[in-house]
């Protein structure tokens, strides 16, 4: 069985930076794509970031130039999100997303907040 926990939301002031981690455990042992994904209230989820086992990269155009998504270079299976510059708008729910074939997992979401 495959578990996702992210960790690293908070409470941040505009302008400042936090960084997300997720790990993943169990039986998959390199996925082909990790993701995270956001959902604010009242709005659908979205792809914010996401890399693939070759560590091409793929980011939405609200967060390019301010987030960067990478991989531990000892442990492939976690990943983290740096994000820089916040604003409130990125205030949501943020979730690891990993696929292989055709499983994919989720995370349980960590609560990211951005004050003005």
């Amino acid at each position: 069985q495959v578990q996702l926990v992210e960790s690293g939301g908070g409470l941040v002031q505009a302008g400042g930076s936090l960084r997300l981690s997720c790990a993943a455990s169990g039986s998959i042992s390199s996925f082909s794509v990790m993701s995270w994904y956001r959902q604010a209230p009242g709005k659908e989820r979205e792809l914010v970031a996401s890399i693939t086992s070759g560590d091409r990269t793929n980011y939405a155009d609200s967060v390019t130039g301010r987030f960067t998504i990478s991989r531990d270079s000892a442990a492939k299976n976690t990943v983290y999100l740096q994000m820089n510059s916040l604003k409130p708008e990125d205030t949501a729910v943020y979730y690891c997303y990993a696929a292989v074939w055709r499983w994919t997992y989720w995370g349980q979401g960590t609560q990211v907040s951005v004050s003005s």
